[in-house]
């Protein structure tokens, strides 16, 4: 089992300029203690993601990085030229010498798409189309055309291309399980939001359709799951900074329903911290009992990964650094030889 570190880089009340460097450093502290990747959610309009361009920090920790992994989790597909979106791409795996995941989605609320003044019978139609146009254009040699109801492309001379070939690691979240049969049959890396149980009926799906293909297990991509999590050195000071944090990083998930005068339809992040420990939604606690916890949360969900939030709400760099010290030294080795839970 691996581990990323998972981002939406909610606002921390620091000031923009200090957050960012502070995930620079962040990035540094996982690939020193060899975390497998560094994922970065897209939002718009919204305090919980004040990074609204992934690809802006994903090029600064290109540079500030040599060998951990990294990519959105996820594009909102339906938010981009697909042609820009292309090339930024590929500019991206060359520039980290093929460390790029690429993780797509349509994005879970509408209102941020509305904001690009698009309907919302047109997205899953328009997030189909670009993902088609980026597949065919990652592969291409010398140039390639599309013709679709949203995009048109004549004969595009591909100058760009990315290190990894045919393209890089596709990553896609979801609590569907029959979204598994285009997973399996393109090797896409699944990540889950949902309870245990809910990601299991997607891990036990995907191995079922994996297998119906003849693709050996050895191979299967990673089925992942998504939690929030804090480490400190003991349980005491863990709940005392995360349920701290938590409060404003569930305000800020609930931000953008409430401002529309709805409720924010996901129970598990409630903002009491209690409710939300209860229901899965965050995992604190010492490095003994996180890693008792995820080692249940394993067997439960059938996962061979896990993306975990690390830093959030109004937590301190310096509470964000030592959580992922505390994590990377003491939880993750506790996985790296067991067997997935199949």
């Amino acid at each position: 089992m691996k581990f990323g570190a998972f981002d939406h880089i909610d606002a921390g009340g620091i000031g923009l300029r200090a957050q960012y460097e502070g995930r620079l450093e962040l990035a540094e502290i996982y690939e020193k203690l060899g975390y497998h990747a560094y994922h970065v959610a897209e939002h718009h309009g919204t305090p919980l993601g004040v990074a609204p361009s992934p690809n802006l920090i994903l090029a600064a920790i290109a540079q500030r990085t040599k060998t951990l992994r990294f990519g959105p989790l996820v594009y909102i597909l339906p938010l981009y030229h697909p042609v820009r979106l292309l090339e930024e791409i590929c500019m991206l795996d060359q520039m980290s010498n093929g460390r790029f995941e690429l993780g797509v989605g349509r994005g879970a609320a509408y209102v941020e798409a509305k904001r690009f003044e698009l309907k919302a019978e047109d997205i899953q139609p328009m997030f189909d189309e670009t993902l088609d146009i980026l597949i065919q254009g990652l592969k291409a040699e010398e140039s390639f055309s599309y013709e679709g109801k949203y995009y048109q492309i004549k004969d595009l001379p591909m100058t760009v291309h990315p290190l990894q070939r045919p393209h890089p690691p596709l990553w896609y979240g979801t609590n569907t399980p029959d979204k598994t049969v285009w997973g399996a049959a393109n090797s896409v890396n699944m990540l889950s939001l949902g309870s245990p149980q809910l990601t299991r009926s997607v891990t036990d799906r995907y191995r079922e359709e994996w297998k119906k293909l003849g693709k050996a297990e050895a191979d299967i991509p990673f089925l992942g799951i998504a939690r929030n999590v804090f480490v400190a050195d003991t349980d005491e000071e863990a709940r005392r900074i995360g349920a701290r944090a938590w409060a404003g990083f569930a305000k800020h998930l609930a931000w953008l329903w409430e401002r529309d005068g709805v409720e924010f339809p996901v129970k598990a992040w409630s903002p009491d911290f209690d409710k939300a420990a209860a229901g899965g939604a965050v995992i604190v606690g010492s490095p003994e009992t996180v890693r008792k916890a995820i080692a249940k949360l394993k067997d439960e969900a059938g996962i061979n990964y896990m993306a975990a939030e690390l830093v959030f709400g109004d937590m301190t760099l310096e509470e964000a650094k030592r959580c992922a010290e505390l994590f990377g030294q003491h939880v993750v080795p506790a996985f790296a030889k067991e067997p997935v839970s199949a």
